[in-house]
């Protein structure tokens, strides 16, 4: 299991829409800097820094990039009809990358999980021809025994689940029944540590981010987990940094955040090597 960063580690740094924008935006190859600087050799690059809008020159110097920097790729999305799943199979090819990540719903596509087996089978030869596969993320539009059912139908090794430890969190899914449903599916694991606490008035509860060792979240055991079914996934950093006062404040704390849950993670990388696939 390796440690590895992604554009949502740095959402911030690159832009969240409808705040103010960071003076410098942090792009794919400055992302790839950051995992240097990290010390880790995974980077996921997913839907807040679209690959597809990339021009051949953009994309030519990111592949350069990573081998260059010896850094593994893994390709994020959202959405899943065929046209644009196949968009990303070529990229994800061009990139070297083995993993599509994508989410079911886009802003414009909400389709029903018969329809998304549809659209998947109809792109599962084209993935498998080419060993790439697709990673399912699960969040609230979608309970997690449904997305499980879902994979278990198409029934191919190149379609698994992005498990995220939080997304779910929101359809009163909590990360061990995420886990339970998901762990013998999962093809990818985003660790996106969380606190609750409630709120002044004692009227309600809060749901926010923290550094990945800081919260709620049993890192530890959904490794062991996901290792008695034999998985061992790129552990892919995400964070739910809340906004400071400022940008450029928010920006200097994401990165302190990033940090921090990285030397936390580490050591999972290291008990993990050599263990599963």
């Amino acid at each position: 299991m390796r440690v590895g960063i992604g554009s949502w580690t740095f959402p911030w740094a690159i832009g969240v829409s409808g705040y103010p924008a960071p003076k410098e935006p942090l792009d794919a190859i400055g992302l790839l800097q950051r995992a240097k600087d990290l010390g880790v050799s995974v980077v996921q690059i997913a839907d807040n820094l679209p690959l597809h809008i990339l021009n051949e020159r953009q994309l030519e110097a990111l592949r350069k990039e990573s081998l260059k920097r010896g850094i593994t790729l893994e390709v994020g999305t959202r959405g899943v009809e065929p046209a644009h799943l196949l968009i990303y199979l070529n990229i994800a090819k061009y990139l070297g990358a083995k993993i599509v990540r994508t989410l079911i719903t886009t802003a414009d596509s909400s389709p029903d999980l018969d329809q998304v087996e549809a659209y998947i089978r109809e792109v599962v030869p084209q993935f498998a021809a080419n060993d790439v596969s697709i990673a399912l993320e699960n969040y609230e539009t979608h309970k997690v025994r449904d997305l499980a059912a879902l994979v278990e139908r198409i029934q191919s090794k190149h379609v698994g689940i992005c498990l995220d430890t939080v997304n779910s969190l929101a359809a009163l899914e909590v990360p061990q029944q995420v886990v339970g449903d998901l762990a013998p599916y999962v093809l990818s694991l985003h660790i996106k540590d969380f606190n609750i606490r409630r709120v002044r008035s004692m009227m309600g509860f809060s749901v926010m981010g923290c550094p990945a060792g800081d919260g709620r979240l049993d890192i530890g055991w959904i490794v062991a987990q996901l290792a008695r079914h034999g998985k061992n996934p790129n552990m892919i950093l995400e964070l739910w940094t809340p906004f400071c006062e400022t940008v450029e404040k928010t920006v200097t704390i994401e990165q302190e955040w990033a940090c921090k849950s990285v030397r936390f993670l580490m050591k999972y990388e290291v008990e993990t090597q050599g263990v599963g696939p």
